[in-house]
């Protein structure tokens, strides 16, 4: 057959959701993958690991038929299996459990290996519909979306493709070179067509870095106090747009007060950002008020996240920036979509009594911690889909002790034997996104966009959507969502969010859903009730209940400032851990392919030259990297534009990368942070010694 040119999105955990163009080699076989050229914000820009995606699709060691573990968990002994075996295997373990102990006794665990809303939500509908534990999804937003809600109200902001209108585009807390290509592509049209400058605020120098007119060098957990001293810089040089504030914001006069002892020489001792950069920086966004402030996730990864969100957010308001096309503050879009996903997730079958779990509390959750089970039974059986948690959930030593359970049934369902399958008693072979039909939102966008399915899968593979309705025919579990397809699902779920249908999703590829200027920009009045910014953040209003200790949650400050509740290093634990990503992966996504393989080459952590002769320790040394929750084996890699007593490891490696066959989630934190718990996998505290 003669290659065709077909639309489809990128379904990968990222804000870019690029929109892409995939060439059809046959009925099976993919070729070039593209960036839609016709898409205002990706713009014909893909990252290089999306757009060898054939690679990964055609990979040799994909799963095509399901599969039951005949060996020891954590093993690669697997025995093919029939579907319809497999699934009655699943079922009579899943009703075994509720009979045991109780529908919440099975825990359906998931996250966003795909971001589309059929193949990666749908199994909250078999969860609801037949009462099985919740999840309280904290391993990646949670601390971000709160502390960037407290200010706005509303998870919004100004157009994204406004950056190329800015004058001065602030890159805070995130690598987009890396992991959002699509922020440097405007960024860069603004510094093309306007001489816009760009700043980026980072804990060393990666490759966004390397493009920046500015770069400020944070160390892990402080932009809190760099956000305050900026604000202390725009009081007291009448920068601050006090009409403004007075019009738009909850200031009554105590922010200024609040702020009067928090100079960039307070700031600069607790960042390590030089005194005079602060006060340039400030300078800058006073004087600029086309200043873009495009923030990132990579800052609230600490216990400390959400109040660091929250600070740097306000900077926009004390500057007036919403005011101004190509200004204001950026994080993401989720608000503005207005979905009904009561067909995909079975909301009306939810029971809000049935007792929710804390994602990144897995491996607590797994060993029977009594407070991590909400009072409830134990975990007897899971179903995963979309999510790898022994190599990508923190304190990974609990999280493999748990999963080792004899008494534990885990069926995955995936497209590689990752290691968590590897753990599975079944294992399904999965499609991918070019093997379905689904559909998408932007995150750093505000497109919605159809991913039609393409090519047909290898082998016996089975959407999400089919395994899912599949076992509720088995389990008695009655939705109208389990009968209809997924082309059904998408038209009327479209329908019932008032986004046409998805014949005319098709037709055009995608809906542009982004508000009017006044919207997008909070002159109509921010999110909140009284219609105005909060600089007074109410955390108690965020916190769902249990998943914070109260006592936490009363210490954090309300007005921004710097909140020292981090890990911080102290004469056992001298170093701070970033696992910062790594750019030919995704999370545990392209750690199969050769190419992504090759191109990071090894497990490394980077450490500044001065600490690494302390330590007698040489550039690509094998040393050993540890604290109380374990140690990992990997190479040094000299480093000098990273802060002393700080070290970043590009990650996810799979476990089995490390020689010991421990990962970097063996040193971070699965404690909860406020206010509504979330992974703290940038603030971990560790030492350093040769191997």
């Amino acid at each position: 057959m003669a290659m065709t040119v077909h639309k489809s999105v990128c379904p990968h955990d990222c804000p870019s959701t690029c929109a892409l163009e995939i060439e059809k080699i046959d009925a099976f076989t993919i070729g070039r993958v593209r960036g839609a050229k016709d898409n205002t914000y990706t713009d014909g820009v893909i990252c290089s690991k999306v757009a060898r995606y054939a690679e990964r699709a055609h990979h040799p060691d994909r799963l095509t038929q399901p599969m039951r573990r005949v060996g020891d968990k954590g093993g690669r002994d697997f025995e093919p299996i029939g579907w319809d075996d497999a699934l009655d295997i699943v079922a009579e373990a899943f009703a075994g459990a509720e009979t045991r102990f109780g529908s919440e006794s099975v825990w359906p665990h998931f996250y966003a290996g795909t971001m589309g809303l059929v193949m990666r939500d749908g199994i909250n509908r078999l969860r609801h519909a037949k009462r099985y534990s919740g999840q309280h999804n904290t391993i990646c937003t949670t601390l971000a979306w709160e502390g960037f809600v407290a200010g706005t109200g509303r998870l919004a902001g100004p157009d994204p493709r406004e950056m190329a209108l800015a004058d001065v585009v602030v890159i805070w807390g995130t690598n987009p070179v890396n992991t959002q290509v699509n922020v440097m592509t405007h960024a860069v049209k603004a510094r093309k067509n306007r001489g816009a400058r760009i700043v980026v605020i980072d804990t060393y120098r990666n490759g966004t870095a390397d493009q920046a007119d500015m770069f400020l060098r944070v160390n892990p957990g402080t932009d809190g106090a760099l956000a305050c001293a900026v604000m202390h810089v725009l009081f007291r040089d009448g920068l601050a747009d006090r009409e403004f504030l007075a019009l738009h914001t909850d200031d009554d006069g105590s922010l200024e007060r609040h702020l009067a002892q928090r100079s960039p020489a307070w700031a600069s001792a607790i960042t390590g950002v030089p005194t005079a950069d602060i006060e340039a920086f400030a300078a800058l966004i006073g004087g600029t008020p086309r200043t873009y402030l495009r923030l990132g996730y990579g800052f609230s990864r600490s216990r400390n996240g959400a109040v660091n969100m929250h600070a740097a957010n306000c900077i926009a308001s004390v500057a007036g920036l919403w005011r101004h096309e190509g200004g204001g503050a950026f994080h993401n879009n989720r608000d503005i979509f207005g979905w009904d996903k009561t067909l995909i997730e079975g909301l009306d079958k939810r029971d809000p009594n049935v007792r929710v779990l804390d994602q990144c509390r897995i491996g607590a959750i797994l060993c029977g911690e009594k407070a991590d089970l909400k009072g409830g039974p134990p975990v007897t059986a899971m179903l995963i889909q979309n999510t790898n948690p022994l190599m990508v959930s923190p304190d990974q030593t609990r999280v493999r002790e748990g999963f080792k359970r004899d008494d534990l049934f885990v069926c995955v369902h995936e497209q590689f034997l990752t290691e968590t399958a590897r753990y599975a008693d079944i294992v399904l072979p999965a499609t991918m996104f070019v093997e379905h039909d689904d559909v998408y939102q932007g995150g750093g966008h505000q497109h919605i966009l159809l991913g039609p399915k393409i090519v047909d899968a290898p082998g016996d593979c089975r959407s999400n959507h089919a395994v899912i309705c599949a076992l509720a025919e088995r389990l008695g579990a009655d939705h109208p969502g389990f009968r209809m397809t997924e082309r059904e699902l998408i038209d009327a779920t479209l329908r019932a969010s008032g986004r046409g249908t998805l014949d005319e999703l098709e037709a055009a590829g995608w809906i542009d859903c982004q508000p009017p200027f006044d919207v997008a920009h909070f002159i109509d009045g921010f999110g909140h009730a009284d219609g105005r910014f909060h600089f007074r953040a109410d955390w108690r209003a965020a916190k769902p209940d249990g998943f914070v200790d109260d006592a936490l949650l009363a210490d954090m400050p309300s007005l921004p400032d710097h909140w020292a509740v981090t890990d911080n290093a102290t004469a056992d634990r001298p170093f701070r851990l970033v696992t910062a990503p790594a750019r030919s992966f995704l999370n545990s996504s392209f750690t199969e392919t050769p190419t992504s393989v090759k191109r990071e080459g090894r497990p490394t952590v980077m450490i500044h030259p001065d600490d690494a002769a302390s330590l007698s320790i040489s550039n690509g040394d094998r040393v050993c990297m540890g604290n109380e929750q374990g140690v990992v084996t990997l190479h040094a890699a000299v480093y000098g534009d990273v802060n002393r007593g700080v070290v970043i490891s590009e990650s996810i490696w799979p476990n089995e990368a490390f020689e010991d066959g421990r990962g970097i989630n063996t040193l971070t934190t699965a404690e909860a942070s406020a206010p509504v718990g979330g992974g703290a996998f940038h603030d971990t505290s560790v030492w350093i010694r040769p191997a």
